[in-house]
């Protein structure tokens, strides 16, 4: 009986692919991992295809995202540069980097976002800090850590996410 019980042990080990010490378990060698990432995310990392005023499509790389707010200009404009105390006029896409869903998109509603008073409007840090320097006919990429984003988390915003922007400037107006 002993020697059935040993087989039926070995046996059901082998089909469910845990392997080693009696009672663990551990996986096998073979298993696939869910680990976390741990190489830092770059700017580069993340792709983004689409035309400037066409909704865009963002490829959220598998990269450990950083602490850092992250800005790329993927098209560098030719009008007028966002400045603190200005108005912005942008559409934008977010993206969540944890499940990798669009989570809004003016794009889509087809109403660009007015933010005025740049470095000081009620939007997130990430946006007041980010979006200085765009030009109109620009699109640049925003890659926000949970700090100067949603922090604890809000407006449909789980607690420590980073979010990842697509905006483009429509239009820049002086300061009121």
């Amino acid at each position: 009986m002993r020697n059935v019980l040993l087989i039926a042990s070995v046996a059901l080990a082998a089909a469910t692919g845990l392997t080693g010490c009696a009672g663990s378990a551990q996986p096998s060698a073979g298993g696939s991992s869910t680990a976390a990432p741990t190489t830092p995310c770059k700017a580069d990392d993340f792709k983004v295809t689409g035309d400037f005023g066409a909704a865009p499509k963002v490829e959220i790389p598998n990269c450990k995202p950083t602490g850092e707010l992250v800005i790329k200009d993927l098209v560098p404009g030719t009008g007028a540069e966002v400045k603190a105390g200005t108005t912005a006029t942008v559409n934008y896409q977010l993206t969540t980097f944890s499940d990798k869903k669009v989570l809004d998109s003016s794009f889509e509603r087809g109403a660009p976002f007015d933010v005025e008073n740049v470095g000081q409007a009620p939007v997130i840090d990430g946006w007041n800090e980010g979006i200085v320097g765009l030009k109109e006919k620009g699109r640049r990429l925003l890659v926000v850590p949970p700090e100067k984003g949603y922090g604890k988390g809000g407006q449909g915003i789980k607690a420590n996410e980073t979010l990842v922007f697509v905006i483009d400037g429509v239009k820049v107006s002086p300061a009121a």
